[in-house]
């Protein structure tokens, strides 16, 4: 059996470094809005790093808060009237702030997020580092996130050899007793677990009584988000009370919606969609122009603009195809590179490939029936 070779993709081979030219620029426009949609999901994945590592089920916060990254404190004992609810298992203070790490390679420094708990309250979940709690009880004993950005040292390099790593964090002197994961973020490039005592050593100007955030742990079977409004009902405006997954919410809020990063990314996106359509559109239309004697040739035998749309549809197809695949291929090699530099969760999902592919054949779709026009409007009596 004889298979016919399609009329479309005999057009696109004919003129074959016109096909080139046009793979190449789908292919731009695939990276480019595969990157932007990897990057703007990377920032909301490494924006909620923290929320997601908290073994918790209610959060406090104070109600001037707007991010991770600029957490006001309330007073602590708005924790302790939380912890009067019936339903609730157990609670915990937990500090945070910017410290000043000091590399201990080549001394430069560095600012990362200091994240004082109490130890025995579980208050992370910590698996790197077996009795990581007993370390962090000795003074001035510290985990370090060994997805921290390279730029701090190769500290978990050097835990591992067992020799002693110690350094500075805002001038206090400090060791490194273990490692824990929790990876770099937007707002922080590294980050430091400590026991909440060795968070106020480091931070003499801080009030005890005031913390960042407060961890309630509810019993099995209590509703968390029926008790956390029961929470915040009572304990008035002063304080916030929401679930894990509403905390972590709100962070992602905060960056997509009162920041200019999520809408910019979004737009680098929309621009690599107009761009590859430009693109595909000047190909098909001189592709068109080239073979416009052809059509109307067709058009006077009694071809009608259905069978010339099926043509142009199917080159807009094959070139989508064509184009996303090598594009599809740079963007994965791309994603690598940059995780591996910035400790950023930017990886390749099916999701945001199959929205880039789905994009890519609307974009040629579009350009192909904008195309489409020039063949409609010829009219073979003046073409002869």
């Amino acid at each position: 059996m004889i298979f016919a070779i399609p009329l479309a993709w005999l057009q696109l081979i004919r003129e074959r470094i016109r096909l080139l030219v046009a793979i190449a620029g789908i292919a731009f426009a695939v990276v480019l809005m595969l990157m932007q949609f990897g990057f703007r999901d990377a920032l909301f994945k490494a924006a909620v790093r923290f929320h997601e590592s908290l073994n918790t089920d209610i959060v406090l916060i104070s109600p001037q808060s707007t991010a991770l990254i600029a957490m006001k404190s309330f007073p602590r004992r708005r924790l302790f009237q939380a912890a009067g609810f019936d339903g609730v298992e157990s609670i915990s203070p937990l500090y945070l702030s910017f410290g000043l790490w000091r590399n201990p390679i080549n001394k430069s420094t560095r600012q990362l997020m200091v994240i004082g708990v109490d130890p025995m309250a579980m208050a992370l979940q910590v698996s790197d580092t077996p009795g990581w709690q007993n370390a962090l009880k000795l003074s001035d004993h510290v985990l370090f996130d060994a997805q921290s950005r390279a730029e701090f040292g190769p500290i978990p390099e050097l835990y591992r050899t067992g020799e002693p790593v110690t350094t500075e964090v805002s001038g206090r002197r400090i060791q490194v007793a273990g490692l824990f994961t929790m990876g770099a973020n937007f707002g922080a490039d590294g980050n430091l677990l400590t026991s909440d005592l060795n968070f106020l050593r480091m931070f003499p100007d801080r009030n005890p009584g005031l913390i960042d955030v407060g961890l309630v742990r509810v019993k099995p079977g209590v509703d968390a988000k029926a008790l956390a409004k029961r929470i915040g009902a009572t304990l008035g405006n002063d304080v916030l009370v929401m679930t894990r997954n509403d905390f972590a919410e709100f962070e992602r809020s905060y960056w997509e919606k009162s920041t200019s990063i999520g809408f910019i990314f979004s737009l680098g996106a929309l621009m690599g969609f107009i761009v590859g359509s430009v693109i595909v559109y000047q190909i098909l239309y001189t592709d068109v122009t080239d073979h416009l004697a052809e059509y109307a040739t067709l058009k006077a035998m009694g071809y009608r603009d259905i069978f010339f749309y099926g043509v142009v549809m199917q080159e807009s197809l094959i070139l989508s195809c064509l184009g996303f695949l090598p594009g599809f291929v740079v963007s994965f090699a791309l994603y690598t590179v940059i995780a591996n530099a910035t400790s950023l969760p930017v990886w390749m999902t099916l999701e945001r490939a199959t929205l880039v592919f789905t994009l890519t054949v609307t974009m040629c779709t579009l350009a192909g029936a904008i195309a489409m026009r020039r063949v409609q409007a010829a009219d073979p009596a003046d073409i002869f």
